[in-house]
């Protein structure tokens, strides 16, 4: 009997620390937003995309992190169906989202697009690399790999 106690102490013990772990590492991706180009404009809109390369191009990208939020398809003006994951970001000064277009390379994420982000929503995405593909029209981030995904 004292042996079932014991094992119900570690249980609980366990539980509440695994909690504790899980609630800790998605504070890690939260932070607000003080820029008022990004509180009025949605993630997919172009002048949000616009701010949000203006705001890239002044962070040192070694302090960039970038928390995987979630992952959809949809068909393209063509027919031809898309992928796309939104990442939240946040460096020293910028806190944002970013909608990332998956055309021809999947390296690193090949898992999470699998699952359709199942047991990946807050994981970090490391080192993050995607090519910008912009005109007066259109501003689109394009994946193109991660190093690793920590979760």
């Amino acid at each position: 009997m004292k042996y079932i106690q014991t094992m119900s102490k570690f249980s609980f013990f366990g539980s509440f620390i695994f909690s504790l772990l899980l609630i800790v590492n998605c504070k890690t991706a939260e932070c607000k937003s003080s820029n008022a180009v990004f509180d009025k404009f949605s993630p997919n809109t172009k002048e949000y995309k616009d701010e949000l390369i203006k705001q890239l191009s002044k962070e040192n990208k070694a302090k960039l992190t970038y928390w995987m939020s979630a992952y959809w398809k949809e068909n393209s003006k063509t027919g031809t169906p898309l992928e796309h994951i939104q990442v939240h970001l946040k460096s020293e000064s910028v806190c944002a989202d970013m909608i990332l277009v998956i055309t021809n390379s999947r390296k690193g994420i090949e898992t999470i697009l699998k699952n359709q982000i199942l047991g990946y929503k807050g994981a970090e995405l490391v080192n993050l690399q995607f090519d910008v593909v912009q005109d007066s029209l259109h501003t689109e981030f394009i994946f193109r790999e991660i190093d690793g995904i920590k979760d």
